[in-house]
């Protein structure tokens, strides 16, 4: 991979918006290293094709943390410009904290919060003192903006991210690197649904866009697709 190109390392790659954002990085001239999770052929793969001298692909799951310790020493030595982590799962949006089994619970939270903090804690040091370290959260994440219900679960394991996330930035206060926290939208993926108001084309150019115009900016900040603040 070449030492001229910015670098990223994008945790959760293989399909929805992690796989959208690592093509529109390697678009724009990026080295990239993705990962995905177990040994199935996914459409990163596929993209190896056409980027094969600028798309790294790894494996990690990272509710698994002997999986995350393990891609860490595999990366030693490395440094890049960015670390994403895209991490996320969702559960029947109509479910309330008085009737979702303690199972689906932790499932959210472990995958959703817990998981994406490891990563960071786990692979921060690898990002330069001017890059920049984001997650992908929601914005139904924020709590300011919740007056409507609905996806109460999900909500809760974005909002507790995003406190994780503040946990983290006022620990490395005195670090130079931009934290950042992105909601990208209600966008039709998978997990999105086919009634989401975005297409990947109309959200994630604009995540990319946030993300680099970020560079250099100290602190954590909670953007949205378009750059704008969104409320805690």
């Amino acid at each position: 991979m070449s030492h001229t190109k910015p670098t990223a390392l994008i945790v959760g790659a293989s399909r929805g918006l992690g796989l959208a954002l690592a093509e529109e990085d390697l678009n724009r001239g990026w080295s990239i290293v993705g990962t995905v999770r177990g040994k199935t052929h996914t459409r990163l793969h596929d993209l190896k094709n056409k980027y094969e001298h600028a798309l790294e692909i790894e494996t990690v799951d990272i509710v698994k943390p002997d999986e995350v310790s393990a891609l860490r020493d595999r990366l030693k030595g490395r440094t890049f410009d960015l670390l994403f982590v895209n991490a996320g799962v969702a559960n029947n949006p109509d479910e309330t904290i008085g009737n979702v089994t303690t199972e689906e619970f932790i499932r959210l939270m472990v995958t959703n919060t817990l998981s994406p903090m490891r990563v960071i804690e786990g692979l921060g040091d690898l990002v330069s003192d001017e890059g920049t370290i984001g997650v992908m959260s929601s914005g139904l994440g924020s709590v300011a903006n919740n007056e409507d219900g609905g996806w109460e679960i999900y909500r809760g394991s974005k909002a507790a991210l995003n406190t994780l996330m503040c946990s983290y930035a006022a620990r490395h206060r005195n670090d130079q690197r931009s934290l950042i926290i992105i909601a990208p939208g209600w966008v039709r993926t998978d997990m999105g649904g086919p009634r989401a108001s975005l297409s990947i084309e109309e959200s994630i150019p604009r995540v990319v866009d946030t993300i680099t115009g970020q560079a250099g900016k100290r602190g954590l900040r909670f953007l949205d697709y378009r750059g704008l603040t969104v409320p805690w």
